[in-house]
């Protein structure tokens, strides 16, 4: 420890930053604690020195203090209207005008721009005056038509606004481990969103020129005319990949190119960071080097440079991690005094924590870092055990270097994007030093001969476009190998933990190892040789003097394995099943879990679009979709690789909308749909990418059942058979919705569609009739959980409905903001009369229930 004091100073506040950020005010007092007895036995054991033990034990709790001072200090400056919010509930919104300074860039997209401000004064209505107050507002100015786009697209942050529109609450996580915008925004000291109509209600005015937005909005400027520029090199289909490589611009990168960057683990090459600082010092010390600059001053004008450079590519954590290394090192340099990689990333990691507490949630930032520790300590042990060939020395490095990457960021991959492709490896080997030193390069100096000769500009792009078009084939070929994805459950965060300790004492055993076998290589050099891999005295080296390392070494691969096993099937031992009802705004999506671990989907939710012919300028290049959005994210951390059967009640958008996403994400093994067909365009797509996809599709009736496993049973009940056997085409879809009774042991759930109160007697007749409810004894409680149906329109859930079924719970799948009344008075109210307990999604977010064999079931709430 007394070796490396700045490291351990490091690792001791980034443990406080943490404990404050994940822990209540006990359990930040336990880790301080924690660390304070550590650094005592560390004295005791003479593994440091009582000042560094004190510096260490200090550092700890100066992190947790400063990180619950900044949460003591991060509330917004209007807790009455918090509180009123709070209690009016998620329709709240309360009309308001607010006066500040823009303190982002401007993002215009379709009909909507953004960005935030810093207000100074808001008058919410129905108060005597403007408050003066200091709060940060993300304000959605909503377009109104195709001009308002040039409009917005003048704003400039450091200008001063007035703005005219509705305040309302950033939108809190409404489903278990879904994405909590309202969290998120907090991090970054914002609670608050100002929602404005049309252009009209804002009111720019010229700012000071020298204040720290408005030289920022000078940058944005430059950022903008630097990507209009890449745009006149490179077509339509490159220009925004191009500008997210060379500029950090990633607003116009393409959703679905994205998206197979991501499948293969490849979005780190989009992302400005280590590698592209140090190719923009690489070619900017050799044309300081051409131009025979000293070596004092050429450090000097590199140490200048990277803060420029690290604005112009957006200054996200991992850019600002990369460039704070640099600068580090480049003084330390030129000072004479330069130290390993590791106390640099330490002072980095410090000193933007001090900057900034709440950077330790940030994925970049964590991402960054600890894929950067692994590099500076796997990579030369891993390399070092690799065979020394003469030929060929660049590509064992650069293996070395990519198979240390996946190994460290594996952990991170599956918690944050629960994904993990088995060609990674093999994507990240051949492009991350194909784009890093050819496609990158020819992009940044085109960019840059393009200025004064637009000319020669283009033609150096000219080359870079066939290595775009090869870099995008090889893609697409990698990503659409579905078999070889995986996906993979949200694991603990003592899983992560535990895999990159593992893997710290493997690669520091592997150092220990190759050191030996190094030397003891030197000895036998008159017997061995010279080409010959260290792996050919490795096996007499490791037996005769390392058995004791090897055994270590040997537990701990299995112990990589059974953790590897444990993630992957982490639920292979519970027998539970689990209903969930998700919320996915005004729609409906149900999620099952049978005790045998199969997998059920009953419809999934779909946003709305009331876009008219002429419209298509107010598309967003990335438009908020919920099966790819919410739907798939959550299905993903739940670890569901397939479906055994997905149910589509009827072909209505806000149920199947969000089941595209589905479709192209997971594995389906059959599909049931109430056998019709309708013109609307998302329901013939559907379709036909269920039939492309060889799906098998089953037309539901009444009478069908199957037993999915030991203790699961379904059974339909609606709509009746179809005496033709070709496909019936419905545009009113509602009335033959699927209807099916699913059995968990001995809890009986009801799915009802969209059915209003004549099919319910229609059912209830074909129920008596038949006498095909054979699922519970008649003197008991049919059913458990009802979802009620048509999201509790008034024409639904009919007294009759309820007195049949003697349902004990019901739960209404409604939008939080939903025009239609949904769920209906008169429908609770009906629901109140026969004592049935309701749970609605846009009160209470998601609603899980989990049946045991031994209880009928068990309510887990969400909010």
């Amino acid at each position: 420890m007394n070796r490396r004091p700045l490291i351990w100073f490091a690792i001791c506040w980034v443990f406080g930053s943490a404990a404050a950020a994940g822990l209540n005010s006990s359990g930040v007092w336990l880790a301080a604690g924690a660390g304070i007895l550590l650094s005592t036995a560390a004295v005791l054991g003479k593994q440091a020195t009582w000042q560094l033990a004190a510096a260490c034990a200090l550092a700890v709790c100066l992190a947790a203090g400063e990180r619950l001072w900044a949460d003591a200090r991060n509330v917004t400056a209007l807790p009455a209207l918090l509180a009123a919010a709070e209690a009016d509930g998620p329709r709240a919104a309360y009309a308001a005008e607010a006066e500040g300074v823009i303190v982002s860039a401007v993002e215009v997209d379709g009909d909507r721009a953004m960005f935030r401000v810093e207000a100074q004064s808001i008058h919410v209505q129905g108060e005597a005056a403007a408050q003066p107050l200091r709060e940060r507002l993300i304000v959605h100015v909503r377009l109104m038509e195709q001009p308002e786009q040039a409009i917005a697209a003048a704003w400039q942050r450091g200008a001063k606004v007035r703005l005219a529109g509705e305040l309302t609450r950033p939108a809190g996580a409404s489903n278990s481990g879904g994405f909590d915008y309202r969290r998120y925004l907090s991090s970054q000291s914002i609670h608050w969103l100002l929602k404005v109509k049309g252009t009209a209600a804002v009111k720019p005015a010229p700012g000071p020129m020298w204040t720290a937005a408005a030289l920022l909005g000078r940058v944005d400027s430059a950022r903008a005319w630097l990507g209009a520029q890449m745009e006149q090199l490179y077509p339509s289909s490159q220009s925004g990949y191009m500008k997210g490589l060379v500029l950090g611009i990633r607003e116009d990168l393409d959703p679905e190119q994205f998206q197979q960057f991501s499948r293969l683990g490849l979005t780190h090459i989009l992302a400005i960071s280590g590698l592209h600082v140090a190719v923009f010092l690489y070619a900017l010390s050799g044309l300081l080097r051409l131009a025979r600059i000293s070596r004092e001053r050429m450090l000097l004008i590199l140490m200048l440079s990277v803060p420029l450079y690290v604005l112009l590519a957006g200054a996200s954590p991992s850019v600002v991690r990369a460039g704070l290394m640099s600068v580090l090192g480049l003084l330390a340099a030129r000072m004479g005094k330069l130290k390993d990689g590791l106390h640099l990333l330490a002072a980095a990691a410090v000193l933007m924590l001090i900057y900034d507490p709440y950077f330790i949630e940030d994925v970049s930032f964590q991402l960054s870092f600890i894929v950067t520790i692994g590099l500076i300590v796997g990579v030369q042990p891993v390399r070092q055990a690799m065979p020394r060939w003469r030929r060929g020395k660049s590509l064992l490095d650069l293996a070395a270097v990519t198979l240390v990457a996946q190994i460290v960021s594996f952990p991170l991959t599956i918690y944050y994007f629960n994904q993990f492709h088995v060609l990674s490896m093999l994507a990240n080997f051949v492009l991350v030093p194909f784009i890093s030193f050819v496609v990158m390069p020819l992009g940044a100096v085109s960019l840059l001969l393009a200025i004064p000769w637009e000319g020669g500009g283009k033609l150096l792009a000219y080359f870079s476009h066939f290595a775009n078009e090869w870099t995008f084939a090889f893609v697409e070929q990698l990503s659409e190998v579905d078999s070889l994805r995986t996906i993979w459950a949200t694991p603990p965060l003592w899983w992560v933990a535990a895999w990159l300790v593992i893997f710290g004492v493997i690669f520091r055993i592997l150092r220990s190892w190759t050191m030996q076998i190094a030397a003891k290589h030197e000895e036998e050099a008159a017997t061995i040789e010279e080409t010959a891999p260290i792996g050919a005295v490795l096996p007499y080296i490791v037996v005769k003097e390392n058995s004791k390392k090897l055994r270590i070494s040997l537990l701990l691969l299995a112990l990589v394995l059974i953790m590897i096993f444990y993630a992957f099937k982490p639920d292979l031992f519970n027998r539970h099943a689990e209903v969930s009802f998700i919320d996915v705004g005004q729609g409906d999506a149900v999620h099952i879990r049978t005790p045998g671990g199969k997998h059920i989907l009953i419809d999934g939710g779909g946003t709305l679009s009331f876009r008219k012919p002429g419209e298509e300028w107010k598309e967003r290049s990335d438009p908020f979709e919920i099966g790819k959005k919410v739907l798939v994210p959550l299905l993903m951390k739940r670890g569901v690789r397939e479906i055994d059967i997905l149910v589509i009640s009827h072909l209505d958008s806000d149920h199947i909308r969000g089941l595209k996403a589905v479709l192209e994400t997971i594995p389906i093994r059959s599909i049931w749909w109430n056998g019709t067909v309708k013109e609307a365009d998302d329901a013939q797509q559907l379709i036909k990418q269920a039939i492309t996809l060889g799906i098998p599709m089953y037309s539901a009736s009444a009478g069908m059942k199957q037993q999915l496993d030991a203790n699961t049973k379904i059974s339909v009940l609606w709509p009746m058979a179809q005496k033709e056997e070709a496909v019936a085409h419905l545009e009113e879809q509602n009335e033959a919705s699927v209807v099916l009774s699913v059995q968990l042991f001995q809890s009986v759930f009801l799915f009802t569609g969209d059915i209003n109160a004549a099919t319910e007697r229609s059912i209830i007749r074909n129920e008596r009739q038949q006498n095909i409810m054979d699922i519970m004894d008649s003197n008991e409680k049919k059913v458990s959980v009802m979802k009620v149906a048509h999201h509790g329109s008034r024409f639904s859930t009919s007294t009759e409905w309820l007195d049949y079924w003697r349902t004990i719970g019901a739960v209404a799948s409604v939008g939080a903001t939903n025009t239609y009344g949904h769920p209906s008075p008169d429908v609770i109210s009906r629901l109140n009369q026969a004592g049935t307990a309701l749970w609605r999604t846009d009160r209470d977010g998601e609603v899980r229930f989990i049946v045991t064999s031994q209880d009928l079931f068990t309510y887990t709430k969400m909010k």
